[in-house]
Formats: C-alpha cells, structure tokens, sequence
C-alpha cells in the first residue's frame, strides 16, 4: 500500500510517502493540486494529514475533506503535535542542515510514521 503524509500549512505543505513500515520525506508542494497530482502520480491508496490544535485543526480537517473529494482516496487524521520541532531537532542531531524547504517534509515523515507505528500496535 502507498501512503501520503502532509504536514499542512497554510504557506507550504510537506509531503512524505511510505510503501512499507518506513516513511521517506519526499518534498513540499504549495496547494492541493500539487497533492492530487502526487497521488495520480505515485498510486496512493490512502492519505495521512497531520492535524493540529486550534484554529488550525479546523483548517485541516476542512483540508481532509477537500482531499478526499478531489482524490477519491480515504484520508486519516494524525496528531501532529510538535511534528516540526521534532523534525528540525532530529535533522540538527543527524548534522543536516536545517533548510526551511525540508523541515516540512522531515515533519511530514514523522506524522506518517506515527500512523505507521499507531497501526502495527
């Protein structure tokens, strides 16, 4: 099975895709038309959206619906909470370099891999 993490945001969005137990940062795209055509793209069967708290959360499952009409595909909520902190944290202890560009995506790998982990229990 093909999934898609999003990392959600309203300037850019990161994206991570997994075809086993291992999710892999792909990139960002700035709209959902760059997520519908990802999908077209590389067969997923199922999307997974990092979803927040606030004022965001309501933008997000709002996102979620959205991508389930425009995909067709169904589409999971995963807590995101702390999802970039995390990812910029785990590039600086791997020595990367923290590019704006891939915290988004690095952030979008862990969402996904949340939900993989979350799953397999």
């Amino acid at each position: 099975m093909n999934l898609l993490g999003i990392d959600f945001g309203e300037k850019k969005i990161g994206l991570a895709m997994a075809t086993g137990p291992l999710s892999e940062p792909i990139g960002i795209v700035k709209n959902l038309k760059g997520i519908v055509k990802f999908c077209q793209e590389h067969g997923i069967n199922k999307i997974v959206l990092g979803l927040s708290e606030g004022e965001m959360a309501k933008k997000q499952k709002k996102v979620a619906q959205r991508l389930k009409e425009l995909t067709g595909l169904p589409v999971e909520l995963q807590d995101e909470t702390l999802t970039t902190k995390e990812a910029i944290m785990k590039m600086k202890q791997a020595g990367k370099k923290v590019k704006e560009r891939e915290e988004d995506a690095f952030a979008a790998a862990l969402i996904l891999q949340d939900y993989l982990d979350r799953i397999k229990e």
